[in-house]
């Protein structure tokens, strides 16, 4: 099954990436990061800074290309369309971790810091947050899970371009921050001058909260929309970080938060923390999966049914 897109015609800034202990807002990082916990490095497997948007090579090349796509294609009417087709759920029925294995043949284009298979990327972060959070298993299973929706790129789920499942995630109908990666080729975009969208509120009123807002399309929001149609028992924090932890212009750079409710502003400190691990935990470091499957097994058991629809 393909879902038809149609293709594209084929003031960068430099990500700002914490390079000093987590700090929430309103309060330190927890104790057991700040003593002995996770200790995140400074570069990433290429030898760069983490998230260096700037940096001059060919790999860094191909990320703002797909970038400079994605803004261009990324609309309030592009997505409005993705979510109707794919809220259906009728492309497969599997099991999570079923899904994790489907990962394996999976590359994200649109990161400057991994060229693995996800599903390497997903046990990484999974048992760097187990070993600094060893209580908050519904966080676990979360870092496990939160890139799942990157099998919209495969065949059985529509094989949807790279610029329609992964990179940045932000709002539509609303302007466009400046803090968001490569922001200079939203220019280009239909919804970019449009008196509807281009203001700070756009559509939305101060306060609405982000489950109300609708943002770019991709493996986020799809993953987001299948674990809660399909019943999870996972608390409202973990639903938050499926949805917007590539929010980098929210939870990097402070962008929208006058959308944010009370809840947003709870959730949001979970998701920060989430962010160090999901960020730095990418290495080649490999995760025995035959040793760590049965835990993550019995989180799938507690929260997830024994099959979902995707």
């Amino acid at each position: 099954m393909t879902v038809l897109i149609e293709q594209p015609c084929l003031e960068e800034r430099k990500d700002q990436v914490e390079k000093n202990e987590l700090i929430l807002d309103g309060g330190l990082v927890p104790e057991n990061v700040a003593t002995g916990g996770f200790n995140a490095p400074n570069i990433n497997d290429f030898g760069e800074s983490f998230r260096a948007y700037d940096v001059q090579n060919e790999r860094l090349k191909s990320v703002e290309e797909f970038y400079r796509v994605n803004h261009i294609n990324q609309t309030y009417d592009f997505v409005k369309k993705m979510r109707e087709e794919y809220m259906k759920l009728d492309k497969m029925e599997m099991s999570i971790w079923e899904c994790c294995e489907l990962l394996n043949n999976v590359v994200d284009e649109s990161d400057p810091d991994l060229d693995e298979p996800q599903i390497e990327h997903l046990l990484q972060t999974a048992e760097a947050i187990r070993k600094d959070y060893p209580d908050e298993d519904w966080l676990h299973l979360t870092a496990l899970i939160h890139d799942l929706g990157k099998v919209l790129l495969l065949p059985d789920f529509g094989e949807l371009p790279q610029w329609a499942v992964v990179g940045d995630i932000f709002p539509l109908g609303c302007a466009f921050d400046e803090s968001i990666v490569h922001y200079k080729h939203f220019k280009t975009n239909p919804d970019f001058n449009n008196p509807l969208y281009n203001t700070m509120n756009g559509i939305y009123s101060e306060g609405c909260g982000l489950e109300n807002v609708m943002v770019s399309w991709g493996h986020d929001d799809y993953m987001h929309m299948v674990a809660k149609k399909n019943g999870t028992t996972l608390p409202p924090a973990a639903l938050f970080v499926i949805r917007f932890h590539s929010f980098y212009a929210l939870h990097s750079a402070g962008a929208y938060r006058h959308l944010m409710n009370e809840e947003d502003v709870k959730n949001l400190k979970w998701l920060q923390i989430f962010r160090k691990y999901d960020l730095y935990s990418k290495s080649k470091v490999r995760v025995d999966v035959e040793e760590v499957k049965p835990y993550y097994m019995s989180l799938i058991e507690k929260y997830f049914p024994e099959k979902l629809k995707w």
